[in-house]
């Protein structure tokens, strides 16, 4: 039972056990011996835990593994079924399909032109986003951890897409920030930044990087739907960015607030100025009425 409990780990780990394990071994055998059914179970509780913790920590090279080799390549929806596959029996940081179907709804609704992803977690949700873009559609996609982006770009490619659809950023978010703009097409000049922009790293960073990209004038003043990833599902790892949004009600609003998500609407453009412009109807029918009659002398 030992022997086969040390395979689960690896050769460093399975020294320090033995090490650890040795003096013990007398006190293993008589409780073994005594209460062989519960040193049973609790050894199978032990080898799902070592299992799942292994698998957690090569989750991105498994998970590349699993769909590179199981996937049509090629074929957008076969890529995201088979990480989909995988995540019903491995731990998995892929946004899923229930995420998934509601960012969907979103990416569908707004129509996005050019699209920032913060996190990228093996390219799974890249490639909901890619497969939603209009042709001249673009994603750029910040990835901190230089093998999380190797492995992501490659499922990427392996979905169908081309490297003139997307770019991979191999970098912290606070340091890519800043050296977006000059990523942005056509124009770097007139380029009015990102429609949409999805955050799936580190709750904690979200804040800082709102402001940072409302300070390099990076989201669409015409409208800029951030879209928060909360897969923890815990509502105080979202508390201090969504009360910064509330507090901003003149151009910022919460649109979709799930357990899993929040879509937030980032507007500042000239609401005054745009109501000026563009009348109701009905006022704007008064209004020629009026003229009318004064040209005619009517009172």
């Amino acid at each position: 039972m030992v022997l086969r409990f040390l395979t689960v780990f690896p050769t460093a780990v399975q020294m320090w056990l033995i090490a650890v394990s040795v003096p013990l071994l007398p006190a293993i055998i008589m409780v073994s011996g005594r209460y062989r059914v519960k040193v049973f179970k609790l050894y199978h509780r032990a080898v799902a835990w070592a299992q799942r913790m292994m698998r957690g920590r090569v989750c991105v090279k498994s998970t590349h593994a699993f769909v590179f080799s199981e996937c049509i390549h090629g074929k957008v929806d076969s890529v995201l079924e088979t990480f989909d596959l995988y995540a019903e029996t491995h731990p998995s940081l892929c946004i899923g399909p229930e995420i998934g179907e509601a960012l969907d709804e979103v990416v569908r609704r707004v129509r996005p032109s050019r699209v920032l992803e913060l996190g990228m977690h093996c390219g799974y949700s890249s490639v909901r986003l890619l497969r939603l873009l209009p042709p001249a559609g673009r994603l750029i996609t910040v990835e901190l951890d230089p093998l999380t982006a190797d492995l992501g770009e490659e499922i990427i490619l392996v979905a169908g897409f081309k490297h003139s659809q997307f770019q991979v950023l191999t970098s912290s978010s606070a340091e890519a920030i800043p050296t977006l703009r000059s990523l942005l097409e056509p124009d770097q000049r007139t380029s009015e930044g990102f429609n949409l922009v999805l955050m799936d790293h580190d709750p904690q960073q979200y804040l800082p990087d709102l402001l940072a990209l409302e300070k390099e004038a990076l989201l669409c003043s015409s409208g800029c739907y951030v879209i928060l990833i909360n897969k923890r599902r815990r509502a105080e790892d979202l508390r201090e960015i969504l009360d910064h949004i509330k507090a901003r009600a003149d151009f910022c609003c919460i649109k979709t607030e799930l357990q899993f998500m929040v879509e937030i609407l980032y507007q500042r453009e000239d609401t005054k100025a745009v109501k000026e412009q563009s009348l109701p109807p009905v006022r704007l029918v008064h209004q020629l009425e009026w003229a009318e009659r004064k040209e005619r002398g009517d009172s």
